[in-house]
């Protein structure tokens, strides 16, 4: 898949897929998460995480159709061709799904608090975010300042380390927060 071991990563990813008879773009954003820890069991190491936006702006505009119907339960995305909608969807299998009603809050529970928890235990966590333009990376990872359920993963992330510091300030405990921040925009830095 891509990701070693005691790698994180959070990729947003919408795909051109190009099939015998035409081409789409995909609305699903991907997630891949995961971390090393010392007694971790197999399997808990990487998982694959997909949250597919609704239709917006211009696409509502241009009365486009929903072509992507995910199966939260199943961890199931399928992808319907809007050429021939007589034709069986694509169906792509994740660890976890999470569809256009999702909340920011649950993205950031589901994905990126246990990252958070085992980063404040002392373990190495990264989240990486890969995908077209429009496929929802920025307001995955940034979200909006007001109001606060649409804070995305970095300012909960945040908020959950210093939080969890200052509660743990009575504990004779001293801690070294590192973060960085980069984005590659068209193969630039």
């Amino acid at each position: 898949r891509g990701v070693r071991a005691g790698q994180v990563a959070t990729v947003h990813r919408s795909t051109e897929v190009d099939m015998p008879s035409y081409s789409f773009k995909t609305a699903a954003t991907a997630v891949v998460s995961g971390i090393k820890m010392q007694n971790a069991a197999a399997g808990e190491c990487v998982k694959v995480v997909v949250r597919c936006r609704p239709l917006f702006g211009k696409e509502i505009r241009e009365a486009r159709n929903q072509i992507v119907d995910c199966d939260v339960r199943r961890g199931e995305v399928r992808i319907a061709n809007p050429k021939t909608p007589e034709d069986p969807p694509k169906q792509f299998t994740f660890d976890e799904v999470y569809d256009h009603t999702s909340t920011q809050k649950e993205i950031f529970e589901g994905c990126a608090l246990p990252i958070v928890r085992a980063a404040i235990e002392g373990y190495n966590g990264t989240i990486f975010c890969y995908g077209q333009t429009g496929t929802g990376k920025t307001h995955t990872m940034e979200g909006k300042d007001e109001p606060e359920n649409e804070r995305g993963l970095i300012p909960n992330t945040f908020e959950t380390v210093f939080g969890d510091i200052d509660a743990l300030e009575s504990a004779n405990k001293n801690f070294l927060v590192r973060a960085s921040f980069l984005e590659i925009y068209n193969e630039e830095v």
